[in-house]
């Protein structure tokens, strides 16, 4: 695991800070997938989820309505994606906990259904 001087978090230019909390903060991700893509990450450093105390889960999930309701105005999106990668297994890259809120837009994709599912894309489309 890199160390804290090399997390990319752990050293976010005040500038890429959209709105913070004691616990969290945060900020639009470098690499987006839709306009307005957004992590909320702990000030801690803590590579899973399940390491959040159950203060640090109330402050995040209170930034992750904030970011929500800050997209809602700023790009309108009709829906949204919520997902994290806890472990390199499951994708994660940067070993320091974030969440992604993801905004999504009509026509985007062909068809959405499944959204997260196709991370496994042969088990992905359960429906008929």
């Amino acid at each position: 695991m890199p160390s804290m001087m090399q997390c990319p978090f752990c050293s976010l230019p005040p500038q890429r800070i959209l709105a913070s909390n004691s616990v969290g903060l945060v900020t639009r991700d470098a690499y987006p997938v839709s306009p307005g893509h957004t992590l909320i990450i702990p000030r801690r450093h803590i590579a899973s989820f399940f390491e959040l105390n159950a203060n640090e889960c109330q402050g995040l999930l209170a930034l992750l309505d904030q970011a929500h309701d800050e997209l809602d105005v700023s790009h309108a999106p009709q829906s949204y994606n919520i997902g994290v990668n806890d472990g390199p297994v499951a994708g994660q890259t940067v070993p320091h906990l974030h969440i992604h809120l993801i905004p999504r837009y009509s026509g985007d994709q062909p068809d959405p259904r499944g959204g997260v599912r196709w991370i496994i894309p042969e088990k992905a489309k359960y429906w008929s």
